[in-house]
């Protein structure tokens, strides 16, 4: 880690780092593209009513798994390899225990909850087939998200890019076998996507118990004073961590209040366009979240043996990737918004003809979305925890609610398609100033 020059280092992490993450994006593409084909409009607007909760649960994996991660790459730097299986250990327990109340609570109670996240009578059944057949997927899909940041901690960033590869290759043949020959609708799109988000969970608990180079989980003590070192460690990991679940808050507000906002102005057809929409999101997110994961491990590291040059070298090429990769995502959104829908639905459809006219909007939000995770990212792997902490919060809740709710009132539906753009990009004003300022101030000094 500490050898080879920052520029090859983050290339080997990204690339496979990317493609897996696309390979887990591509899970959820290819559920709406049968779901469109297969249901209609109808199946993506239940679909999409279900999305908010797994962004939930992914957040929290995400959140422990970037606190893990830093903590563990810290501990390597200064040669404490039992700590960082331990702390890893701990990560994975945690998630563990607090999915199964939550997946246990939504399978006795389907129709309150497809109530709770915003389902209308006419989508309630097709809401709760999703949910029933989904839910029991949280589990390892927890594993995948906290897993893959210690199996690239651990060396072994293309196993990490064949998971979610082989997670995606297997929801894409039982996608087409449940919901076309054997008409499952959106019960065979949910009951796939577990089948491979399980898949996915096994690959990555078999490594860390087999396979792990060096991160092989550590079995825990049973007394009160492991018990309570855990808790302390976990909170801290928490901590660390807890922009990354705000980052999946925010992709959740953004879809749980973008629901309400389109079916008070649109109806279920408008709930069908922004499902559309929402089935990309992933592949924004995962491509911001991709370089954030591949300059964590480098700057991490980096910061524990106090390598500041190696520190700004790699801020740079993460924040040059992502500005390359946020532009390229942009583009696709405003000069291909035909063929990007026609992927779920008849362009002649109402829901994909609303899609087609708001995806130009929403491609001026790209850019600052990618950038803001890449720096938000770069706070986490220095333990700067408020600022990280702080600018996630901004862009998830004290700028998008207020967008949502006031640019339709002055704009109408246009107004709804940039409620994310203004956020993003205010956000990323925010943190210029926000460095200006420091910089400003050790300059002073």
């Amino acid at each position: 880690m500490g050898i080879l020059r920052v520029g090859t280092l983050f290339r080997r992490l990204f690339v496979p780092t990317l493609l897996g993450m696309v390979g887990m994006s591509a899970v959820a593409v290819v559920d709406g593209i049968f779901v469109g084909h297969g249901v209609g409009s109808d199946g993506i607007a239940a679909v999409n009513i279900c999305i908010p909760l797994l962004m939930i649960f992914t957040g929290i994996g995400l959140m422990t798994g970037v606190g893990s991660s830093v903590v563990a790459s810290i501990h390597f730097a200064r040669g404490k390899v039992k700590a960082a299986r331990i702390n890893v250990t701990q990560a994975l327990l945690f998630v563990t225990v607090v999915t199964v109340l939550p997946v246990a609570a939504v399978l006795c109670f389907p129709r309150q909850t497809a109530l709770w996240l915003g389902s209308s009578e006419h989508l309630l059944p097709l809401v709760v087939d999703y949910l029933v057949w989904f839910v029991p997927g949280l589990v390892p899909q927890l594993w995948i998200a906290v897993g893959l940041f210690v199996v690239r901690l651990d060396g072994a960033p293309r196993l990490a890019m064949w998971c979610s590869l082989i997670s995606a290759l297997v929801n894409v043949i039982l996608d087409w076998l449940f919901i076309f020959p054997l008409g499952w609708g959106v019960m065979g799109a949910a009951f796939a996507s577990t089948i491979s988000i399980a898949t996915g969970g096994v690959i990555v608990i078999r490594y860390l118990t087999h396979d792990a180079r060096t991160l092989l989980l550590y079995p825990l003590k049973g007394s009160r004073k492991s018990f309570r070192l855990t808790i302390r460690n976990i909170g801290y990991q928490c901590r660390i961590g807890s922009s990354a679940l705000l980052g999946e808050m925010t992709m959740a507000v953004l879809l749980f209040t973008g629901n309400q906002v389109f079916m008070h102005y649109l109806g279920d057809a408008g709930v069908g366009a922004f499902g559309i929409t929402c089935y990309y999101m992933p592949f924004i997110f995962m491509v911001g979240n991709a370089v954030a994961q591949s300059a964590q491990p480098i700057i991490s590291y980096s910061f524990g043996r106090m390598e500041w040059p190696r520190v700004v070298e790699a801020r740079r090429i993460a924040l040059l990737t992502a500005l390359g990769c946020g532009c390229v995502v942009a583009a696709c959104f405003a000069l291909l918004p035909r063929l990007l829908v026609a992927l779920f639905l008849d362009p002649a459809d109402a829901a994909a003809q609303i899609a087609i006219d708001g995806f130009p909007l929403y491609a001026s939000g790209c850019l600052f979305f990618v950038v803001n995770l890449a720096i938000i990212g770069y706070f986490q792997s220095l333990e700067r925890l408020v600022p990280a902490t702080f600018f996630a919060l901004l862009r998830g809740l004290l700028l998008l609610v207020p967008s949502f709710m006031l640019l339709p009132c002055v704009f109408g539906v246009p107004g709804i398609w940039l409620a994310m753009p203004l956020s993003e990009a205010l956000t990323f004003l925010c943190i210029v100033a926000y460095v200006a300022v420091r910089r400003q101030r050790r300059t002073a000094r």
